[in-house]
Formats: C-alpha cells, sequence, structure tokens
C-alpha cells in the first residue's frame, strides 16, 4: 500500500445553520470591549499582537473589574442553554 492510499478522507457533518450560536466568554466580552482602545493606543500593532495586549490587560484584571464581564458570560450561557433547549425539542 502506497502513503498516498493510506488515509481515507473523512467527510464532516455540516452544521445545521438554524443551530443556537455558542454563548461567548467573559474574555470574549472584555476583548471586544477594550479592541478599539487597544488599536488607537497602537496603530501599527499586528492582528496576533492584538490578541497578546489584550490577554496581558485580561490577566492584569482583577476579580471586581471581571464581574462586569462575567455577569454577560452568564446571561450569554442562559440564552444559549434556552436556545438550545428550544432547537433540540424542534429536531428531535
Amino acid at each position: 500500500m502506497s502513503p498516498r492510499e493510506a488515509k481515507k478522507r473523512v467527510t464532516r457533518k455540516k452544521k445545521d445553520p438554524n443551530a443556537p450560536k455558542r454563548s461567548l466568554s467573559a474574555y470574549m466580552f472584555f476583548a471586544s470591549d477594550t479592541r478599539e482602545s487597544v488599536r488607537s493606543e497602537n496603530p501599527d500593532i499586528t492582528f496576533g499582537q492584538i490578541g497578546k495586549v489584550l490577554g496581558e490587560k485580561w490577566k492584569a484584571l482583577n476579580e471586581e473589574d471581571r464581574l462586569p464581564y462575567q455577569a454577560k458570560a452568564d446571561a450569554d450561557k442562559k440564552r444559549y442553554e434556552s436556545e438550545k433547549e428550544m432547537y433540540q425539542a424542534t429536531n428531535v
């Protein structure tokens, strides 16, 4: 058997476009709020470097400063779970 014949291609199952979107984490809410300020402070920064700066800022936040983002994440998680239950009930 040649190396080219060794692996078969696996086709992935298509995602349902009607399925609910996953909930965002507290970090993602923080990143979306602060991304523009990081870009304005550093106009020549690359996309990867923006992620590093945002990660450093997130790590520097204390628990009290993270609370509003955690509250948004919790609310979004409840939204996702309710939409997921409705979706599963209709697609049984």
